[in-house]
């Protein structure tokens, strides 16, 4: 058994080495299924194994094969081992099936698989079902994780027995694969739930005198001093976090009677330079609180003084508050069957959270991905987790944006934010287009990393520079909702026994190009009865063939060029089908949403060059059209949104497919001469 010395480091350092941990595994590319396959026969850490445990040298090569670091700290190594046998209430080693099964659910994938290996992983006989034993283990194992974390355990038990007689659908006694998983995606297992009130901690380095929360003492030392929350800026020292702090903020209401009842939520704030909202007096240093919402500060003895109603300040139009989320009994629920997706919202004790937006507003969805832009991406996360309700912000790498979707599926007033690159951008536009929601949603940009060529057109800018995020959300406000188009291509080979690359994508939001010599062959269906000599017309040798649905391509370039004006104006509904007329080729301008392709030849690299560099104003304009067919006699280079692959002789297939509702900027202020977004 664990002695009281073990206990005390655990609870100690437990929060500071869990979020150490999941950063390395942010970085580590081994799953959990894989190393535990170099503990069992054959293995190369077989060795190590004590029955279904493993000592402490085993468990530290446990933890450098699934984190991927060689020069793990032994402190670490021997922190995690006395945590994790406190836990299993083991002395001589680490049960692997506990260690296992946590880690699983801490890694990114799909609820199911993480279902089916937990199956697997305590199906101890291989019988294919779990009896009484294995059934009353998992409870066990449930029961110490949670009073780790520090969860009341209370009257816990007989709720997950609840949980596990419920999954056993034909009342036979033992657990089905089938009815495991069914169950679990129904009945969330109590790793998976989110709770409602806890904090989400990480290390940080504060750059001013800050206090700690709790013991109201200083945050010392060099580097990261102590452990923030994400969403309401808690702060504590690391030995403080387990130590009666206040609970966080509540995301959402328990009842249906609490919907529409606005009310403040207070946190600890430092307020050294803050005036109370109440008596307008100076608040010292923890002295006071401030609501998460509206942000209104006021006296700790001030707080039950002033309104309790609260408006959500300045990003109400934004926000989704709490008192507009509420849980759902399953019962009340249609007999739709429970989508993978949907474990994300969902209640320590499976009940599904229901929408009943704040009227006037428009409750932003935010889907994030945390690994576009190097870190950009996390801090973007945890920005907004801060300024919006969490349940509205959503880690892509969390189930992808079906979860999001879900949630917001019955809302008719919202907008959705993408936070990532242009392949960001296209993954949310094919899931709503097979969401099938109540209302396509307008979609803005906030564009990370690079490129960003959409974004662009769309004026987010070509990349965030870490600015006042507030002042994108007052951005979407001002915003218009514009059509773009989105067009279907389909690739036929010639010979379907070709080796050739998996073509990337199925559709094409930005562009798509071809590599082509004097040596091969192409045409376009829509022109080869129209005057196929006007296309053919130019003699240049083009070295490439771009073709355009917006007005930028590899991070800026405008191929299409800027368009002279026609005095006489035109009218596009009177425009042919097909324009390769010269003349008017000169006069046609770009539109996301004209239903029209633009093509454009290129005679090389240093063409493409000198467009980017602005020595040269645009390529050779060679057509519009609605749709197109391109043959091809041999293997060439394509891409579609940036994403190339090699492509064996073929004929492909452009056609408009739809339209997505977009979100384009208001023109920026120029601030002077040279001044840009």
């Amino acid at each position: 058994m664990t002695t009281m010395a073990d206990d005390a480091a655990v609870g100690e350092l437990s929060a500071v080495d869990f979020i150490q941990l999941q950063q390395y595994m942010e970085y580590s590319t081994m799953n959990v299924k894989d190393v535990l396959k170099e503990f069992h026969a054959g293995g190369k850490l077989v060795q190590y194994r004590l029955g279904d445990r493993v000592d402490q040298t085993g468990f530290s090569l446990f933890l450098k094969s699934y984190l991927e670091v060689e020069d793990l700290p032994s402190d670490l190594c021997e922190f995690f081992h006395k945590t994790w046998r406190f836990v299993c209430v083991f002395s001589d080693g680490v049960c692997l099936k506990a260690v296992s099964c946590y880690f699983s659910v801490l890694e990114e994938g799909k609820p199911r698989d993480k279902l089916e290996f937990t199956f697997k992983l305590y199906d101890k006989d291989g019988n294919g079902v779990l009896d009484k034993p294995e059934v009353d283990i998992i409870i066990t194992q449930m029961m110490r994780a949670a009073d780790y974390l520090g969860w009341d355990v209370t009257e816990l038990r007989p709720v997950l027995e609840d949980t596990m007689r419920a999954i056993d659908a034909d009342n036979s006694g033992t657990v089905t694969l089938q009815e495991w998983v069914l169950g679990g995606m129904n009945n969330i297992p109590l790793l998976m739930a989110e709770k409602n009130g806890q904090h989400i901690w990480r290390m940080k380095n504060f750059n001013r005198p800050t206090h700690c929360c709790v013991c109201e003492g200083m945050l010392m030392g060099l580097r990261k001093q102590g452990l923030c929350c994400n969403v309401c800026k808690y702060t504590v020292h690391s030995r403080c976090a387990n130590k009666n702090s206040v609970p966080c903020i509540r995301t959402y209401v328990r009842s249906k009677a609490e919907i529409g009842v606005s009310a403040h939520d207070w946190v600890r704030t430092e307020s050294d330079s803050c005036r109370c909202e109440h008596c307008h007096k100076k608040i010292k240093t923890l002295g006071g609180k401030r609501c998460v919402w509206c942000h209104v500060t006021r006296h700790d003895e001030c707080v039950s003084l002033g309104s309790s109603e609260c408006d959500c300040g300045p990003l109400k139009d934004h926000i989704l508050p709490p008192w507009a989320i509420y849980p759902l009994v399953k019962e009340e629920e249609d007999s739709e069957s429970f989508e993978e997706g949907e474990l994300t919202n969902m209640t320590a004790d499976g009940n599904f959270l229901h929408i009943t937006p704040v009227p006037q507003t428009h409750p932003l969805m935010v889907f994030v991905n945390p690994k576009s832009g190097g870190k950009q991406g996390e801090r973007v996360l945890r920005k907004f987790q801060y300024l919006l309700n969490p349940r509205q912000v959503f880690n892509l790498s969390n189930g992808g944006p079906n979860p999001g979707l879900y949630f917001c599926r019955n809302l008719r007033r919202y907008r959705i934010l993408v936070c990532g690159g242009d392949g960001t951008v296209g993954w949310i536009l094919d899931a709503i287009d097979r969401a099938e929601l109540v209302m396509s949603p307008p979609v803005a940009v906030l564009p990370l990393g690079t490129g960003n060529d959409l974004a662009r057109c769309l004026r987010w800018g070509g990349g965030y520079e870490g600015s006042d995020l507030t002042e994108t959300l007052r951005e979407l406000e001002r915003a218009v909702v514009v059509p773009m188009d989105r067009w279907s291509v389909r690739v036929v080979p010639d010979n379907p026994q070709d080796e050739g690359d998996p073509v990337p994508y199925e559709i094409i939001n930005n562009y798509f190009s071809i590599g082509v010599d004097a040596s091969i062959a192409h045409r376009f269906h829509t022109m080869r009865e129209k005057n196929p000599q006007k296309f053919n017309s130019s003699n240049l040798h083009f070295q490439g063939i771009a073709i355009l649905n917006i007005p930028s391509m590899h991070g800026g370039s405008n191929l299409w060029g800027e368009s002279k004006k026609d005095s006489e104006g035109k009218d596009d509904r009177n425009l042919p089908e097909v324009i390769t007329d010269r003349d008017m080729l000169k006069m046609s301008s770009q539109d996301l949403s004209d239903k029209r392709l633009e093509v454009v030849g290129l005679e090389g690299a240093m063409e493409m060059g000198q467009i980017y560099t602005g020595l040269k104003s645009k390529g050779h304009r060679l057509a519009q059209t609605s749709q197109i067919t391109i043959r091809t006699n041999k293997a060439l280079p394509m891409q579609i949104d940036g994403e190339p692959w090699m492509q064996p002789a073929c004929t492909i297939h452009i056609t408009h497919k739809n339209q997505a509702n977009m979100m384009m900027a208001a023109p920026a202020k120029v601030s002077g001469f040279f001044h840009l977004k």
